[in-house]
């Protein structure tokens, strides 16, 4: 029996380390969805923002469009004119207790429907 002493305490020690890490990367996980939804809503947005704004010129459109994606925390990567139609790129950076991993990124698209 003394030769099982201590087994307990490294055993729950091990399972506790295990916890830690599978509650780390969850967390990861769920600051990266939260960044993936937070961009879409920003390029979602910002698209539409720039199609209302489409009658003033493209440049006017997508200065709003990177008004909007700024309000919201993310960045505008690029933004497209073409007719009537826009298209913006946006990403956000996925964080997590002062750490920073690599961006959300998320696109949409603005304009008229089109009908068939």
């Amino acid at each position: 029996m003394s030769d099982e002493r201590g087994a307990a305490s490294i055993t729950a020690v091990a399972a506790l380390a295990v916890l830690i890490a599978v509650t780390g990367g969850l967390m990861h996980v769920g600051s990266a969805v939260i960044a993936r939804h937070r961009a879409q809503a920003a390029a979602d947005l910002g698209a539409l923002a720039a199609a209302g704004r489409i009658a003033s010129g493209a440049e006017t459109a997508c200065r709003k469009a990177t008004t909007v994606a700024e309000s919201m925390g993310t960045s505008l990567t690029d933004c497209t004119v073409d007719g009537l139609e826009v298209v913006v790129h946006v990403e956000a950076a996925i964080g997590l207790a002062g750490w920073r991993f690599g961006p959300a990124h998320a696109a949409a698209r603005g304009g008229p429907a089109l009908l068939r």
